[in-house]
């Protein structure tokens, strides 16, 4: 496989470019090179390119990921329906008519004007976990709103044991021609039928139950794995659990965004955990051990012979688990010392002789002028 070319190098724009300059240098590309007008051999798969680079570069989220991942990680994330999902083609050719040739190249991957929508509507749902529960993976059970088909008419939009009739003016599709001048040329668009809006049925009795639509808005409990090492803001995809649409189209998809609570005790940097374990001055002076926390439970460590402040211990595997690889990141422990804010009369004895001794002068009893 032929190793991907850099998106902004695709659109001929730099890095730091604004929405604006994105857009504009894929519009010029496009016109270019989009198949209606360029029948030179690899003018489609130039549009492709420029479009995929486009869909990536057009959305904040996407391009965020691309800038910190590149390539291979972006991939990683997202399947070529993913990185066409939800950009916005129509709006940058809705006066040209070239809505209908994008669902013939990318099979249907956009949202917009053109058309009957034959597949229903994405969902995202924001889901809040625990750090164990990204750690070590889980279920959980969750209720989505969405659309589903009638249970009465069982989405015909019918009253039961009434007739549905085929429309005659699109002959059941649901669609028809409307041909188009813009300019010099000469383009044909393919729109919803008008008669039955895009249905290709006529339904004379419509349903009490759902007015017609065929549809109706239910709470539906679905379960959700989350796998193991999962981190804040990742995008789970269940696929066919978005919204339902009428023909029999095929549903959306169902994704869930994963945010992670903050942990009392770690934070999470990648696959490594970092820990703050507070000790006394004799502890770290003298040398110790103690105990610490981790994912799998309480674990010892051993403190060395005057330990400094901020001096970091680390715990090889003891982080998370690689997300969808092997192996489990580190924890790193880095060593604090607690002051005491009170002390007993011979604690205070005790420190101020141990002042002397290392002749650290403390200043008490001294008096000073300003």
């Amino acid at each position: 496989m032929a190793e991907k070319r850099d998106y902004y190098e695709i659109l001929g724009v730099q890095k730091g470019s604004s929405k604006d300059e994105i857009k504009n240098a894929y519009r010029k590309l496009a016109l270019q090179y989009h198949p209606d007008r360029n029948k030179e051999a690899g003018a489609e798969d130039k549009f492709k390119e420029i479009s995929e680079a486009y869909a990536v570069l057009s959305d904040d989220q996407k391009r965020t990921q691309y800038d910190n991942l590149g390539h291979a990680g972006f991939d990683q994330r997202y399947t070529s329906e993913d990185i066409f999902r939800g950009a916005d083609f129509d709006s940058i050719f809705r006066d040209m008519g070239f809505g209908d040739l994008f669902r013939t190249i990318f099979g249907g991957g956009f949202s917009g004007g053109y058309g009957e929508r034959r597949r229903g509507q994405d969902i995202a749902f924001d889901l809040e976990i625990t750090l164990e529960e990204a750690a070590k993976g889980s279920e959980r059970e969750v209720e989505i709103p969405r659309t589903e088909q009638c249970d009465v008419c069982g989405g015909t939009g019918a009253r039961p044991g009434t007739p549905i009739r085929t429309c005659t003016q699109c002959g059941g599709s649901g669609r028809v021609q409307n041909m188009r001048k813009v300019g010099f040329a000469t383009y044909m668009q393919v729109v919803a039928c008008p008669t039955c809006k895009g249905r290709g049925k006529l339904i004379e009795t419509p349903c009490n139950s759902c007015h017609g639509s065929g549809l109706m808005r239910k709470r539906r409990k679905i379960t959700v794995k989350i796998p193991a090492g999962i981190d804040e803001g990742f995008q789970l995809r269940l696929r066919s659990e978005g919204e339902m649409t009428t023909n029999s189209g095929e549903p959306g998809d169902l994704y869930v965004i994963i945010h992670v609570k903050q942990h009392p005790q770690f934070i999470r940097e990648g696959d490594d955990l970092w820990h703050i374990a507070m000790i006394s001055y004799p502890q770290a002076a003298l040398g110790a051990e103690i105990s610490v926390p981790t994912l799998d439970g309480p674990t010892t460590i051993k403190i060395h012979a005057g330990t400094q402040v901020g001096e970091v211990v680390t715990l090889r595997g003891k982080g998370m688990p690689r997300f969808r690889s092997y192996g489990r990141g580190d924890l790193l422990v880095r060593i604090g010392i607690t002051v005491p804010q009170k002390l007993t009369t011979n604690q205070k004895a005790l420190l101020e002789q141990l002042a002397k001794e290392f002749g650290s002068d403390t200043g008490k009893g001294r008096k000073f002028r300003l």
